[in-house]
């Protein structure tokens, strides 16, 4: 190779997984080249600029354990924060900022400009180069050529992309950027298996054309916990959201239009989300609804765009015009910017090690919607452990997987890997068997002494974790403390319970339905040095004790299953007692234990129990 300039590692894009993989392998002090199709493409929030959300949020928080990115960038770019899902358990509580959508992209370029070890350049991939089965380097589509021991893939929507807008078909990128027209092929000739999917984005509106008066308003929280441990500010709440409504009549316009709908004319060929329908999919599949809630969310302190939330579709511009005017509030509502549905080739995330690295193709890994994903949350946290696994591998340590019990990550990357996804795959609360013990607000418990091992999560963010679990081991240590009748029973009679008759321990009280730490604590003073945060984890701990330990049984159990180990070479083939479908599935897997074996898709009960006599054989 010639004229070239080696590094450790590349990662291709520069979107929400390529900046964390790059940001992770650089301060992992790897040397990294990071490629972008457009400078103006870092960190751009293409589709809503919103970060968190329903398990998400518990994403963006599980990588600040890990020394993560997403969630500082959050917290200093937000304009609206709220806690969602307050009316339900404390598992599925998950924060939602909506962000600025240029300030985040700015923040981010500027973060990944100033990191050390950290080289940004705009330029389209061509070709992977591999030798004896080995990442060597990558062609530029302009003739470059960089050496390189590693390479992370993390093109998001751009392989092949084209934007689709009625009978208006472009052959770019999301938001007009370029499409990467090269990689796909070389993909194919490495012997990936190439899949189309396709995901949408609704219309901008001008502001100014919008009547707010007639719509509801929908505030941010007030003293919220953020995303980032290291966030000290208070997160100040700039703009409200608002909902809107549709209508009959929007209703009918569509309906009477449907033909002209790329989603039902076969002008689309990619595979869509189920769970995150079009309006168009909502109206025609949900007949018997009389309207459907939309969220109307602004994009940037700096712009007039606002966006329509729900209201994701491909139907012709004009039809789009006529369906947003039909809803309250948005009568002499101008687009400034078209919806539409984008296509994009990606993987089968099968084919991947739970590193996230090719089983095929040392030093190759894939991080994002490249895997089948959807949504910046699910991207960045691939983008962060295949980033982490990188730099493990190349300098000889051991790479970190997370399980299933004990992070969201864990679930998310154990899925791809083993259950594959037909769909674009989004991160939902159900997905994790465990959820109760893997809430938002221990994040930090749960995650960051790995984050520490492996050299992200800094002296400052240590210390921070480490004072939190002091002071939840001093406020666990009062919960037996007794209380005297004539302390709480006033404030017993007060909130309807009723009251004590000799003395008890605190954590005896804390388990009444209507007496909770903060307002226990209100009458007798003896958690005033402990944080909200602390003080909601012991609430937490107190009222769920049984629900969490059940579960922790149930972890266990499931941890004895990991623990045993296959050989990632096993010829399953020749196993007899197998049925062949099974033999068939665990032989394109290659499960690294028993647990990640039985949760591949047509693999039973009972061909576990043939795996588990055939390794009490071998070890005979």
């Amino acid at each position: 190779m010639e004229n070239y300039e080696k590094f450790d590692a590349i990662v291709i894009g520069a979107g929400h997984a390529g900046s964390e993989a790059g940001l992770a392998l650089a301060r992992l002090n790897v040397k990294t080249l990071v490629l972008s199709i457009n400078l103006e493409a870092v960190g751009f929030l293409a589709c809503n600029p919103s970060i968190g959300g329903s398990a998400k949020g518990h994403l963006v928080c599980e990588m600040d354990a890990l020394g993560g990115q997403m969630g500082r960038t959050a917290d200093q770019t937000m304009l609206q924060i709220k806690m969602l899902n307050v009316g339900k358990g404390p598992a599925v509580h998950s924060l939602r900022a909506q962000v600025d959508k240029v300030e985040y992209h700015k923040l981010t370029k500027y973060t990944l400009e100033m990191q050390d070890n950290l080289y940004l350049k705009q330029g389209e991939a061509k070709q992977i180069l591999v030798e004896n089965g080995k990442v060597v380097g990558l062609e530029l589509a302009s003739g470059e050529t960089f050496a390189c021991s590693a390479i992370v893939v993390c093109t998001g929507v751009y392989l092949k992309a084209r934007i689709i807008t009625g009978d208006y078909i472009q052959e770019i990128g999301p938001s007009g950027f370029k499409q990467a027209s090269f990689l796909s092929d070389s993909l194919k000739k490495l012997g990936f298996e190439l899949r189309r999917f396709k995901t949408g984005t609704p219309p901008r509106i001008d502001a100014r054309t919008i009547d707010f008066d007639k719509l509801e308003v929908q505030y941010g929280d007030e003293n919220i916990q953020t995303f980032s441990v290291l966030t000290k500010n208070k997160l100040p709440n700039i703009r409200p959201c608002y909902l809107v409504y549709t209508n009959e009549q929007s209703h009918k316009i569509i309906r009477d239009n449907i033909d002209r709908a790329p989603l039902y004319n076969g002008s689309i060929n990619g595979v869509g989300a189920r769970y995150c329908p079009s309006i168009e999919d909502k109206v025609m599949r949900f007949s018997d609804k009389e309207r459907h809630q939309l969220f109307l969310e602004p994009e940037s302190a700096s712009t007039n765009e606002w966006y329509l939330q729900g209201f994701g579709t491909s139907l012709p511009m004009d039809i789009q015009k006529r369906t947003v005017q039909s809803m309250q509030g948005l009568e002499r509502a101008f687009i400034m910017r078209d919806g539409y549905a984008i296509e994009y080739d990606c993987i089968d995330s099968t084919v991947l090690k739970p590193t996230l690295e090719s089983k095929a193709i040392e030093g190759l890994y894939f991080a994002g919607q490249i895997n089948g994903t959807s949504g910046y949350e699910e991207a960045g946290a691939q983008g962060l452990l295949a980033g982490i696994n990188c730099a493990m591998k190349l300098q000889g340590r051991e790479p970190l997987v997370l399980k299933r019990s004990e992070s969201y990550i864990g679930v998310l990357i154990d899925d791809l890997v083993t259950k594959g996804t037909n769909e674009p795959y989004r991160m939902m609360t159900s997905r994790a068997e465990f959820r109760l013990q893997l809430r938002q607000d221990n994040c930090d418990l749960r995650l960051t002494e790995y984050g520490r091992k492996v050299g992200l999560v800094g002296d400052e963010q240590y210390k921070i974790y480490q004072d939190k679990v002091q002071a939840l081991e001093r406020a666990r240590a009062l919960l037996d403390k007794t209380v005297k009748p004539n302390q709480v029973n006033e404030f017993l009679q007060s909130i309807n319970e009723s009251p004590i008759e000799q003395s008890t321990k605190v954590i005896n009280l804390l388990k009444r339905s209507n007496v909770d730490i903060f307002n226990l604590n209100e009458c007798l003073h003896l958690f005033d040095e402990f944080s909200s945060v602390v003080l909601s984890e012991i609430n937490v701990e107190v009222k769920y004790e049984g629900y969490l330990k059940r579960q922790w049984l149930q972890i266990k159990e499931l941890n004895r299953a990991e623990n045993q180990k296959l050989d990632a070479n096993l010829d399953y083939m020749n196993i007899d007692g197998l049925r062949i479908e099974a033999r068939q599935k665990l032989n394109k897997i290659k499960p690294l234990t028993i647990g990640q074996a039985s949760r591949i898709s047509g693999v039973n009960p009972a061909d576990i129990s043939v795996l588990l006599i055939y390794l009490k054989k071998i070890q005979k």
